[in-house]
């Protein structure tokens, strides 16, 4: 096997202003909302960390410093914890080695390209993953890893550029991001073009685009030198497609679960199943649900 440059920086945009959940998000980032007791960044950075990835870069904006001082070290609240013999290892997740949580300002809100963008002097001249924490990878119980810990795994096979991606009715496609798909292996598939919100009659595949990509630095020239494309905005989709050709470009197809955070009912979708899956609410959840849809 090939000796590829490790993936060891990951780049989360989280600079949107989450519009969508407005009055919620008037003062909280969207990426701290809690599924359960776990904002949304905390999952992806999880999802991170199990990959092996260690430099977590936050593209952030005005308004986005929780964001940060979620994985700071909250010297009040452990040593009131510690005093009261509470259990502080639910906390460990949330605190970071010092250097390895690095955030950068994305000034002006031209799109998910630009963020990326925004992170290439950190990202340098190495392969590098981007998370959109909004979609909500789960793994399954099978022993295979999230979506990332896949992603770096095919990596290491085939190299070049990655994106995860999830098979969808064809009725849903013009609603995402779809690949042309060339040969097929396995979970593997080549990636011979990208097309973003096709018509249902003029999409290529019914495989969508699902918010996790490893990408090579040339990335950063091609958006560099990029001009706005769909809604005014430097799209990262465009200068992915550039790059198919000319070098290695394949999609992994996730094995687990995917909920977009994005929108009010995944949001809801999301909270109800990883509550149906937690052993300490898991019955009381379900008695729950079967009472309200009773009453509907």
């Amino acid at each position: 096997m090939t000796k590829r440059k490790p993936i060891r920086k990951a780049v989360f945009p989280v600079a949107g202003l989450g519009t969508r959940f407005l009055p919620a998000t008037k003062a909280i980032p969207k990426e701290m909302l809690p599924i359960i007791d776990r904002p949304l960044i905390q999952y992806a950075v999880d999802e991170a960390r199990e990959a092996g990835i260690e430099e977590m870069i936050f593209v952030t904006g005005r308004g986005k410093t929780s964001i940060i001082e979620h994985f700071d070290i909250a010297f009040e609240l452990e040593t009131t914890m510690r005093e009261r013999n509470k259990d502080l290892s639910i906390l460990a997740p949330t605190q970071a080695t010092p250097g390895d949580i690095i955030a950068v300002r994305q000034q002006v809100p031209l799109g998910l390209g630009h963020a990326i963008w925004c992170a290439r002097a950190i990202v340098g001249d190495e392969p590098f993953a981007i998370f959109l924490p909004d979609e909500l990878m789960i793994a399954r119980n099978d022993g295979a890893g999230g979506c990332m810990k896949q992603m770096v795994e095919a990596y290491n096979e085939v190299g070049g550029n990655l994106i995860s991606v999830l098979e969808v009715p064809e009725e849903e496609v013009s609603s995402y991001g779809v690949i042309a798909p060339g040969k097929r292996s396995g979970a593997l598939t080549e990636v011979t073009g990208l097309v973003e919100k096709p018509r249902r009659e003029d999409a290529p595949s019914n495989l969508i685009l699902s918010g996790r990509y490893i990408l090579q630095p040339e990335v950063m020239r091609v958006l560099e030198a990029q001009e706005k494309g769909a809604g005014g905005e430097i799209q990262l989709t465009d200068a992915m497609a550039k790059m198919i050709g000319t070098q290695p470009f394949h999609a992994v197809t996730f094995q687990g679960k995917r909920y977009d955070c994005g929108s009010k009912t995944g949001f809801v979708e999301a909270t109800l199943a990883i509550a149906l899956e937690r052993e300490d609410m898991a019955e009381e959840v379900r008695a729950i649900a079967k009472r309200l849809l009773g009453d509907s």
